[in-house]
């Protein structure tokens, strides 16, 4: 009963809010992008929040204070589905998302996505991939804070998969902080069920900015496994925590 209540509530709100949709695509069309953010990030996040509450997530935050005012890439591992929604709402002011393309083709979800300015990943092809992360730097330089999986896909567990090769570089090319994010227990939420939305709780750990400006070449050839273990840490110290 949960789950249809959930997918129910995913769209009505979608429908619900339609009338809104409408007028950010106006607003954007007459170049009034910037007024109408705090707009964008009220709605999303209300959803985001909203989503969570039906599905009986809970979610606990270590280290909000290392989230930095300007402009970082938020770099996190992937459990599962309920990951975006998490870091739309629980990561402070709202942050674009690097998303794989499937999302693009759900009615609504575009739209809103496009709204802050989200990139689309097609993991299938690498010079779309390229272009995708090209877009990632340009936001990131232009101040936007975004967010990556560099993993590329759902573990479904709590173990972690590798680092898709590059997923770091818009960080290091734009010279922005690289913010390692661990999400510990989002995939008991639905992947550790099958499709079926359980009552779950979830440990972020935000874990201290690390400064890519004037970052040692040697060091940027190393830094995404150096990113990935500290995540792979904080996982297991989140743990024993919650033991």
């Amino acid at each position: 009963m949960r789950t249809i209540i959930w997918f129910l509530y995913f769209w009505l709100y979608l429908v619900s809010v339609l009338p809104l949709m409408l007028y950010v695509k106006s607003k954007i069309k007459n170049g009034k992008k910037e007024e109408i953010r705090p707009l964008v990030e009220r709605v999303v996040q209300n959803w985001a929040s909203r989503l969570l509450k039906a599905a009986g997530v809970t979610v606990t935050v270590d280290g909000a204070e290392h989230i930095p005012q300007d402009a970082a890439l938020f770099v996190c591992n992937h459990q599962g589905n309920f990951d975006i929604p998490i870091v739309l709402c629980k990561l402070g002011p709202l942050k674009s998302v690097v998303a794989k393309k499937e999302l693009a083709k759900l009615p609504g979800i575009r739209s809103w996505m496009t709204f802050f300015d989200c990139p689309f990943m097609d993991r299938e092809d690498p010079r779309q991939s390229l272009k995708c992360l090209n877009d990632a730097q340009a936001l990131l330089q232009q101040g936007q804070s975004v967010v990556i999986f560099p993993e590329g896909t759902r573990s479904k567990g709590p173990q972690m998969g590798e680092f898709k090769p590059g997923a770091l570089r818009c960080a290091l090319k734009a010279q922005v902080p690289i913010v390692p994010v661990a999400i510990d227990g989002s995939y008991q939420a639905m992947e550790e069920h099958g499709f079926s939305i359980r009552p779950a709780h979830v440990r972020i750990t935000v874990l201290p900015p690390i400064v890519t400006k004037d970052m040692a070449k040697e060091h940027t050839r190393t830094i995404s496994e150096e990113i990935r273990q500290m995540i792979a840490d904080a996982l297991n110290a989140s743990a024993v925590k919650d033991r």
